[in-house]
């Protein structure tokens, strides 16, 4: 076989359909456990950390921000779901790019959403320290010390409460896929039931005077806005990794990816305008725990902004969970196709979990989460998400032309307008993100295809 042959070899959408039904992960998620999965996986450090940081670039325009945002992640959506139902496989985007792309795509693909789950939870995982601190100063009166709470470069040494939330998470992950998603459907409920909370309080204290001038920083601040808070809805598709343990996946996927998307805009909408509207935008400037800091401000009593920084540690909890899982289920599936080690995808006949990808993952973030600093986290799990977005809208359009017959749960409206808008809005995205977080993007695709043709492509079941 010639290396382009090789190259663009592409597996079946038939032959990833039979895997799935014959796989060896259990099914036992529904329709409710799914949308948790991906609200869990969502719903987090985005509105709780990274809106402290896209305020001061885009200042009260962060609430079209996070339109625009949402906007670009709801054509991904859309062709998520309608993938999702025909090809209910762990390995997601990197399965429906295999079928459609071949399978250097799809490795590409699978590379990138390495870097979205994997980068994202250690991200997260630094959220979730920083509101801890937050709590133990107001409960407690004093904090962590810097240099162990933070990683080099951003005052600190080592960030252990990053390394603890991820441990936690892994032990849950170890013990099953169900226990795992009631744990993750109780931390949920309590996240959204905090935010409902900020909002009641916050709203009480809003001004108009604090929306003017709404555009500080013009349009480009608007854009580079909605580039930071993209981070807020990488998760929605966390449900589409679950494909090979959902009871019923051709019906309850697309429903589950769609639904949970359609919670999370509202809730990260209602939130933007309550803490842009109780706080001028420019003391937002340097808040790590923003939502809590609002909160300590407009209500004079730390009762309010503690409780909120509980609620902020459960909602980051359940995120570090959720998007661990997902990372798990990528690289089981990529294993499964023999472009990494065998291990990576044998399950424990007791747990029904794959339980050393899940200690080679949780390593593999815990020490991202304890030395990498956060925005820069952030920003690099953004361009690696928006990358494997867009290759999905495609993979709807090679789709639609090639099986146009194939029956499909659910159908991109509009198309092939609407994938192709998807495509255009990930690469302005994209284009939107700085010099430095592209130099990182490129740094780790040259160490992906370094390993696929020093590795993969000799491994490959294909081969």
């Amino acid at each position: 076989m010639t290396l382009r042959a090789a190259t663009l070899r592409r597996k079946p959408v038939a032959d990833l359909v039979a895997e799935g039904d014959h796989g060896t992960l259990k099914r036992s998620l529904g329709l409710g456990q799914l949308t948790m999965l991906s609200i869990g996986a969502t719903l987090g450090s985005g509105i709780f950390v990274v809106l402290g940081e896209a305020v001061p670039v885009a200042g009260p325009a962060v609430v079209l921000s996070f339109v625009l945002a949402g906007v670009t992640a709801l054509f991904s959506a859309l062709s998520y779901a309608e993938l999702a139902g025909m090809i209910p496989l762990s390995g997601s985007s990197y399965s429906y790019t295999y079928a459609t792309l071949g399978e250097l795509v799809a490795w590409v693909c699978g590379w990138c959403l390495v870097l979205e789950y994997g980068v994202s939870v250690a991200s997260v995982a630094v959220g979730w320290g920083q509101y801890l601190n937050e709590l133990l100063r107001l409960a407690f009166g004093f904090a962590i010390p810097d240099a162990l709470s933070g990683p080099p470069g951003d005052g600190g040494v080592v960030n252990v409460p990053a390394i603890l939330v991820v441990v936690l998470a892994m032990v849950l992950l170890l013990s099953g896929a169900k226990e795992s998603a009631r744990a993750n459907a109780v931390m949920v409920v309590v996240k959204i039931g905090t935010l409902v909370l900020f909002c009641a309080i916050a709203f009480s204290a809003v001004q108009a005077k604090n929306f003017t001038p709404f555009l500080p920083l013009g349009l480009a601040g608007l854009s580079a806005g909605g580039a930071k808070l993209f981070f807020s809805y990488i998760g929605f598709d966390a449900a589409s990794t679950a494909g090979e343990e959902a009871e019923n996946p051709q019906r309850d996927l697309p429903r589950a990816i769609l639904l949970s998307l359609g919670i999370v805009t509202v809730l990260y909408c209602l939130v933007a305008v309550a803490a842009v509207g109780a706080l001028p935008w420019q003391r937002f400037d340097g808040q790590k725990a923003a939502l809590s800091h609002v909160l300590d401000v407009v209500s004079d009593n730390p009762f309010w902004a503690g409780l909120l920084a509980v609620g902020a540690i459960v909602a980051i909890s359940s995120v570090v969970l959720t998007v661990l899982y997902g990372q798990t289920r990528i690289l089981f599936a990529m294993s499964r196709d023999g472009l990494v080690p065998a291990a990576l995808s044998k399950v424990d006949a007791k747990s029904g979990s794959p339980r050393t990808n899940t200690l080679v993952v949780s390593a593999f973030v815990a020490v991202l989460a304890a030395f990498i600093p956060l925005g820069k986290l952030a920003d690099a799990t953004s361009i690696g998400t928006l990358f494997a977005f867009g290759l999905v809208n495609v993979a709807v359009l090679i789709l639609r032309r090639r099986q146009p017959d194939r029956p499909r749960t659910f159908r991109v409206p509009l198309s092939p307008v609407t994938p192709v808008l998807g495509v255009l809005c990930c690469a302005y995205m994209m284009l939107s993100l700085d010099g430095a977080t592209w130099l990182v993007f490129g740094a780790w695709m040259v160490l992906g295809l370094l390993i696929y043709f020093g590795y993969g492509i000799r491994k490959s079941r294909l081969a």
